[in-house]
């Protein structure tokens, strides 16, 4: 492209302002909406060079944070730039049957994302629990030495790992009935837990009090924490790449 073009951040409902946001770029410039379809893209112009800065993946956030309390939002994900305005219409005349399914399916909604982690504060009560766990500790503190305190040290982590695994599925379970829908995200053996929840609007405080009812049950094995209310990522369809990106 001979120019940077433009940075596009969301597709929302034809009747969105953008007025009062601040987007990518030093220094930030106002978004502004481009229409067709029936919809409306919120662009503005694209930083040259655009790069993943902390200042300017802040402000991509920023920007769908605010959409998202103001209506429903098809979000894009950091970094798409298109040629112009008409490449921007095209798209929206292209995709407009998806983005308004996905702008309906997420109305009214909020998304809500629940990590967590395997706690070391569980490891006294792992150990009052686990008269197998007790005797490998009386082991290498009657014989110290490196394979005792490796077998010591595994058992440990997989015993806490499992606790912490068990009460990750007591907390999906109790979560389920208060979302439309659900998705959960890769774990690994510090991360158990990595589930979002498309959660009505109206909702959302039930859901906050039953997350923290359930912090409080899981612990000392299992660490939540909650980030929300998102913009809906994890709830519509992965948007086309619009034409010129």
């Amino acid at each position: 492209m001979s120019a940077p073009g433009l940075y596009v951040y969301a597709v929302v409902p034809e009747d969105t302002e953008p007025a009062g946001l601040s987007g990518v770029g030093s220094p930030a410039r106002e978004p502004r909406a481009v229409r067709a379809a029936g919809l409306a893209a919120l662009v503005g112009p694209a930083p040259a060079p655009l790069r993943a800065k902390r200042r300017d993946l802040l402000a991509h956030q920023r920007v769908l944070d605010a959409l998202a309390a103001r209506g429903p939002v098809v979000p894009m994900r950091f970094g798409v730039v298109v040629d112009d305005e008409e490449a921007v219409r095209e798209d929206l005349r292209r995709g407009a049957e998806r983005y308004r399914a996905a702008l309906e399916h997420v109305t009214g909604r909020v998304e809500v994302n629940i990590k967590g982690t395997v706690s070391e504060e569980g490891l006294p009560a792992l150990l009052r629990a686990d008269a197998r766990l007790r005797g490998l500790r009386d082991e290498a503190r009657a014989r110290p030495g490196y394979e005792a305190e490796v077998r010591l040290g595994r058992a440990v982590a997989e015993g806490l790992t499992r606790r912490a695994r068990e009460a990750a599925g007591a907390v999906r379970a109790a979560l389920e009935p208060l979302a439309v829908e659900s998705c959960q995200g890769a774990v690994d053996e510090g991360t158990v837990l990595n589930g979002s929840w498309l959660v009505d609007a109206d909702r959302l405080d039930a859901f906050r009090a039953e997350a923290g009812r359930l912090a409080g049950r899981s612990a000392p094995y299992l660490a939540l924490v909650l980030t929300g209310p998102l913009p809906c990522y994890s709830f519509v369809a992965a948007p086309p790449v619009p034409v010129g990106a």
